[in-house]
């Protein structure tokens, strides 16, 4: 499942929640769609809409500016009626289960990324759809140009690889959470963490896990769906890759005491996976510009759109 927030802007939009989820005071804004700041095709994008994504700019700290938000929002427009023209969004389950992810790597649940995206003036509404097309847009891309990236498509890629495409590991994930309530975590801590070091050996699987929640006291289940791996988070990639068997071993959050699922793993070298690992690749090598052929597509689509600033 591709996410593909640059790197660098995903850390600093997760510092600043981190940041503003430990402001309590920190107020909260109020957005009204007041009027209608721009219509693309007949489809309006409202003032409200706009100062959203005003806000969002600021919580990564990218430059924002009422006019840099509306044009983002036009280039959006543009992208998410392609996309429905084609018919290759992105579920609803795969978002959320992508705001689940980035929830988790920030040390958030999601009812916290709630409350946090609405004081800053977002919403968590806004950020998925923002979520929704960062995943469905590479498809429309790759299918348009034939997987090209950064100029080069995935078969010149393989050629530079000796002809043959990258394989890397899938897996499919659970979390399974025992809840440890702040008022109560100096108590019982250790008790929880030894609930949940024990129960790893009952572990029944992902499809049983909800059952297997209930038979204890305040163990939630998170399904986190499919994940390559260069996409797993940072604080779990070491348990995920030294696990044995179907469980990770556990880890002490700010929720309480966490192990994951695993419900599946296998070696894939399809091309979602190739491009996964040359996307990877070439954030490591710090490239992260815009791909060329996204950004002559969005031209194409503005070039032909009607498009009313208001």
């Amino acid at each position: 499942m591709k996410y593909t927030m640059s790197l660098v802007r995903a850390m600093v939009l997760g510092t600043a929640l981190l940041s503003a989820a430990g402001t309590v005071t920190m107020p909260t804004v109020s957005i009204a769609a007041t009027g209608v700041a721009a219509i693309v095709n007949g489809a309006p994008i409202t003032s409200g809409d706009v100062a959203r994504r005003a806000a969002f700019l600021k919580l990564q700290r990218a430059k924002s500016s009422t006019q840099i938000a509306r044009d983002q929002l036009i280039d959006e427009a543009l992208k998410r009626a392609e996309i429905a023209r084609l018919r290759m969004s992105v579920s609803t389950q795969d978002v959320d289960a992508s705001y689940a992810r980035f929830s988790a790597s920030n040390k958030l649940s999601t009812e916290q990324m709630d409350q946090i995206l609405d004081r800053a003036g977002v919403g968590a509404a806004h950020f998925k759809q923002y979520i929704a097309i960062q995943m469905s847009w590479p498809r429309v891309v790759n299918a348009r140009f034939g997987g090209a990236q950064n100029g080069k498509s995935l078969v010149d890629r393989m050629q530079e690889n000796g002809g043959q495409k990258p394989s890397t590991t899938e897996y499919f994930l659970q979390q399974v959470i025992f809840v440890v309530p702040a008022a109560r975590r100096n108590a019982i801590l250790g008790k929880r963490k030894a609930e949940a070091e024990a129960s790893r050996s009952k572990y029944p699987g992902c499809e049983d896990a909800k059952i297997f929640a209930a038979t204890m006291h305040d163990v939630s289940i998170r399904n986190l769906g499919r994940l390559l791996a260069p996409q797993l988070p940072d604080d779990w990639k070491p348990l995920i890759e030294k696990a044995e068997g179907n469980t990770t071993g556990v880890r002490v959050t700010d929720r309480g005491v966490e192990y994951l699922g695993i419900c599946k793993k296998r070696e894939v070298n399809d091309d979602m996976a190739a491009e996964m690992v040359f996307r990877a690749e070439d954030l490591g090598k710090g490239d992260q510009k815009d791909d060329g052929n996204s950004q002559k597509y969005v031209e194409e689509l503005r070039s032909k759109a009607r498009i009313e600033l208001r």
